[in-house]
């Protein structure tokens, strides 16, 4: 196997691994948005959400693992190489065993990628992401659930949802949670403690260090493949990330990793995170509401 046959093939199985990381771990990303947390001594909670919220384009990752399969299986032409090991032409002979031997490994090739949609599909609650119909039975999964007042579609995996709701915190609270996807990454955990105190928790609210997460990701596997058109001008776009969120309480601030601290308003004491792809540090906060 010569050099650049070898790098396509690994390119291809790197494409086909990250595919299967970002499904079990990095599906969901907020685009613009506004969010507000409000907590209160007796128990109740609302919880808010206005804006994006951008489902990692699968459809577009399908066609870039299809690319990459066919840069790694397309028949590429091997070296022949003479006594001396100097490269050679190759005979009519050795090209047709050459094609021979890589036809025998099609039907395996296509289980493969069969084994990869049907994993795709488990992933994404029966979706299939190659469906046109997929992001509108995506929405109306999700305006089935309580606190999704609205979800608009918006194209290349981006919607633009209204999420409200309220009730007693008698036991943790995840946004977003989506049912038949259970191994999806959330935004916001409000996590109940013994004691009385509540820690706020958003990992979704900023990027890693180095920037979006997904881009990263995306434009080190296009630097994976070779030709022309596998730059990171053609991977899948995630919307930017920008937006404010929100904690108000009447209890009393632990701790919290804001700037400014909290601040007096007449619903009570608030702390406020404004949100972009230059942020370090994901907001949290400790905080009692009863004694």
């Amino acid at each position: 196997m010569n050099i650049p046959t070898k790098i396509r093939r690994v390119a291809a199985a790197s494409v086909t691994g990250a595919m299967a990381l970002l499904l079990t771990g990095c599906l969901l990303s907020p685009g613009t948005f506004t969010s507000q947390l409000d907590l209160r001594k007796n128990g109740a909670f609302a919880y808010s959400y206005q804006g994006e919220i951008h489902l990692l384009a699968l459809s577009e990752l399908a066609e870039l693992d299809d690319a990459a399969e066919n840069a790694a299986d397309g028949f590429v032409e091997q070296p022949c190489y003479d006594d001396s090991f100097e490269e050679r032409e190759c005979t009519e002979e050795e090209l047709a065993q050459q094609k021979s031997d890589w036809e025998e490994q099609a039907e395996e090739r296509k289980r493969e990628r069969e084994r990869e949609a049907e994993m795709t599909r488990a992933m994404l609650g029966g979706i299939d992401p190659a469906d046109p119909e997929a992001a509108r039975e995506f929405a109306e999964r999700l305006e089935r659930q309580a606190g999704w007042e609205s979800v608009e579609y918006k194209g290349d995996g981006l919607f633009e949802v209204n999420f409200r709701i309220a009730g007693s915190l008698d036991h943790d609270f995840l946004f977003p949670t989506i049912e038949r996807l259970p191994m999806m990454n959330f935004f916001v955990l409000v996590a109940k403690r013994d004691g009385g105190t509540v820690r706020v928790d958003a990992p979704g609210f900023a990027p890693q260090s180095t920037g979006n997460p997904f881009r990263g990701m995306m434009a080190g596997m296009a630097g994976a493949l070779p030709g022309e058109g596998s730059g990171a001008e053609d991977m899948p776009s995630v919307p930017k990330l920008e937006g404010t969120f929100r904690i108000v309480t009447d209890g009393e601030i632990l701790a919290n990793n804001t700037d400014e601290g909290p601040a007096d308003t007449p619903a009570g004491l608030a702390l406020e995170w404004n949100v972009n792809e230059r942020s370090t540090a994901a907001p949290t906060a400790l905080i009692k509401l009863t004694e």
